[in-house]
């Protein structure tokens, strides 16, 4: 179903497709005596289960009967961004946060609305964030669904979608607030955390200057039971790896792609990000313990009971992308409990649940010096023995792409200029070639699991380049008192010239005044957008100033005024001598990445024996496919599930294309083009039933337009 109102945020796409699907169509037989769901029938948390697993014990839909799949329903949400959520169905009832984070609940059979909340209705004009999903909470009487917008985390009712008053203030609290800082800073969630019993587990997505943290906080009263600081406080276990005064120039370190929970070992697992700032580490040289690591906590307490750091002094923004995935193997006839992380760098570290022991060795192999004196590199790295990478870990002469004759020259003069040395690229003033890169890899959409002890894995394989630049001029002076702030705030995602990455949602801020006024600007950079952080901790003094630079005015330091006082400015820390170029792809002159195929892969890996099980490319151009060129793959965003019934599900890729394979060898089984790119991970459920799979649509990083449509289907009973 659509909405009949469209919220006044739509895009022309959204709207025309709101025009062609004026109708709900019900491809699927549907019974109507509404029988009581079979265990294992709902999607009831984030991801699948709690331990993170994308798996679903169902098997009405297999790999004998897959290729019948019709497209079941449609709901057009009319919201017009990035869609990425996985969502929710239980009892029959699906819930899912749109774009613009309304959650509507909707009949999972039809897809007909039954209700929709808008946390703007209650709170007003919210930062618009990526949400990539929702929580559930049986309190014993009702459903409760826990939803975040902006730095609040409200908790409805499941059944009318109306606050639960008795939660936090009236319904909701700020995540900004219990988080051992000062203030309430501009926190928000992406991902959103587990339940267990009567508390809901979840990390928190923090600006580069506040400290990460994972909390617990009590559902029925919304007061943090406990607290465990990602970026330990001076005498914390772990602040042995900092400098002096660390938490005066330096943040994050925090959990924002997820984590899992082992209910009967009563533990956590999470995965940490980089510490801010992202790209300059010339304050904070050690190796910076939590942050790149998978912590494991008591789950009562918050008490760290293991820790293994994946990158050491992170100088690239190598976060953690995905949450931990559990998952049982068999050694040597003993079967053992496991938790698998996957990186950017397209590695799988294995460690023993119990433990943090690896299952497989790790080696500390050194990467190459800094160029630059005032920030040093860790002098090792930490590699998986097993199982094998799982995409190519350099850039080589033999990589360069040779769809055509001019772009492999252009290339690889290209090459010749920079070259190449992995993820870990020695910082310099210099542009290298960084591959694996900074969107994996692996990336937030998670792996999937069965419990055969496979993982189903989709990996991208794109180059980038690295650079870092002064925020001085080059022949030592000052720059622009806005112009140096540029940088150090903005460069790394919007670039050093203003162009922006469009295609990996970062937009050009180019003739930005024949967009916005300046308040609007103003109202961006405090409150942040999509995959923009709020800035609002920045001084006022230092946002005019930017301001003023992308307006094309000047600004004086304001510290050469005699009666400058340093204390007004709200953020005293000195500014950094180096901040990152920008996120740029090696894109070939086509606009291809410049790395020969696959571009994009899946891949099923045994961790019984640490092998890759079987490859197979993901994605296609079917203008390539049409100039004779194999099948590509495409860069790809959103995880796959994997059920009972051996069937892999996943959208993720450029081509629109949601697809089923066989989960044993990797067959193609089943594919249908989506209205826009499924760039989430789907969910599967029974209702009525039968047994539904749905998937969000509406673009996400590869695309210049956004909409916003939720895709259903099940088995054709006519044929």
């Amino acid at each position: 179903m659509y909405r009949n109102s469209l919220p006044p945020r739509y895009s022309i796409f959204a709207l025309l497709y709101v025009m062609t699907m004026s109708f709900c169509w019900h491809g699927c037989d549907s019974k109507q005596d509404h029988p009581l769901p079979a265990a294992g029938s709902d999607w009831n948390h984030y991801l699948g289960t709690q331990a993170s697993t994308q798996y679903s014990s169902l098997t009405e839909i297999n790999r004998s009967n897959v290729s019948k799949l019709k497209l079941a329903w449609t709901y057009v949400t009319g919201d017009s961004a990035m869609y990425q959520s996985n969502n929710l169905a239980i009892d029959g009832i699906v819930y899912t946060p749109t774009p613009y984070s309304r959650v509507a609940a909707l009949d999972g059979a039809t897809g007909n609305e039954i209700w929709s909340f808008d946390p703007e209705a209650i709170m007003g004009d919210l930062a618009e964030t990526d949400q990539r999903g929702i929580s559930y909470w049986q309190d014993g009487e009702r459903g409760r669904i826990m939803t975040a917008k902006g730095p609040y985390l409200f908790q409805l009712d499941a059944e009318t979608g109306s606050l639960v008053t008795s939660f936090g203030e009236g319904g909701y609290i700020h995540l900004g607030e219990q988080l051992d800082v000062e203030g309430r800073p501009p926190v928000y969630l992406n991902t959103p955390g587990h339940v267990f019993k009567d508390m809901l587990i979840t990390g928190v997505n923090t600006p580069e200057n506040v400290p990460g943290a994972i909390r617990a906080f009590d559902l029925r009263s919304g007061k943090r039971l406990w607290i465990f600081h990602t970026l330990p406080r001076p005498g914390e276990p772990g602040s042995e790896t900092w400098p002096a005064g660390y938490l005066d120039r330096t943040g994050g370190a925090s959990d924002w792609s997820g984590l899992a929970i082992d209910t009967a070992r009563g533990m956590v697992y999470a995965s940490t990000e980089t510490a801010g700032p992202d790209f300059y580490g010339g304050w904070r040289y050690g190796e910076n313990l939590y942050a790149n690591s998978v912590v494991a906590l008591d789950i009562e307490t918050g008490k760290l009971k293991w820790h293994q750091q994946l990158v050491h002094h992170d100088l690239w923004d190598l976060d953690n992308p995905c949450p931990p995935t559990l998952l049982t193997i068999k050694q040597d006839g003993h079967t053992r409990d496991v938790v698998a992380q996957g990186t950017k760098m397209g590695l799988l570290f294995v460690f023993d649940r119990d433990s943090g022991a690896p299952i497989w060795p790790i080696e500390e192999r050194p990467i190459p010096e800094s160029k630059l004196p005032d920030m040093k590199a860790w002098p090792t790295q930490p590699f998986p023995t097993a199982p094998p990478p799982l995409m190519r870990q350099r850039f080589t002469e033999d990589d360069i792409s040779d769809i055509s004759p001019r772009t492999e020259m252009l290339s690889r003069q290209v090459f010749e200029k920079m070259g190449s040395t992995g993820s870990y690229p020695a910082p310099s003033l210099d542009q290298t070639i960084m591959f694996p890169g900074y969107d994996g890899g692996m990336e937030w959409g998670g792996s999937a699991a069965d419990p055969n002890g496979i993982l189903y894995v989709n990996v991208n394989e794109m180059p980038w380049f690295y650079q870092l630049v002064p925020t001085k001029k080059a022949d030592g002076s000052e720059l622009d008192f806005g112009e140096k702030h540029y940088r150090i705030n903005c460069t790394s995602c919007h670039g050093i010239d203003l162009s922006g990455d469009p295609a990996g949602g970062f937009p050009s801020l180019q003739n930005i005044a024949q967009k916005y006024t300046r308040s609007q600007v103003a109202a961006l950079i405090d409150q942040g957008a999509g995959r923009m952080p709020a800035f609002s901790y920045l001084s006022p003094t230092r946002k005019k100033a930017i301001i003023n630079f992308l307006f094309g005015e000047k600004s004086t330091d304001p510290s050469r005024n005699p009666s400058f006082d340093p204390h007004e400015q709200g953020d005293l820390s000195s500014d950094p001598p180096y901040v990152f170029r920008g996120f740029q792809r090696w894109l070939d002159e086509e606009g291809y990445p410049a790395i020969k195929p696959p571009w994009g892969t899946l891949n099923a890996v045994d961790l019984n024996t640490g092998t890759i099980k079987w490859k197979v490319t993901l994605g296609e151009f079917e203008e390539l496919t049409e100039r004779g060129i194999p099948p590509t793959g495409t860069e790809n965003y959103g995880g796959p599930i994997v059920t009972a019934g051996g069937v892999l599900f996943i959208g993720a890729t450029a081509d629109r294309m949601f697809r089923a394979f066989d989960a044993a060898n990797g067959e193609l089984l089943w594919q249908y083009k989506l209205p826009f790119d499924g760039n989430a991970t789907p969910s599967t459920y029974v209702a009525d039933g039968k047994q539904y799979v749905i998937i969000s649509a509406g673009n996400a990083k590869m695309k210049p337009f956004y909409a916003g449509s939720l895709i259903a289907f099940c088995l054709d009973e006519r044929e």
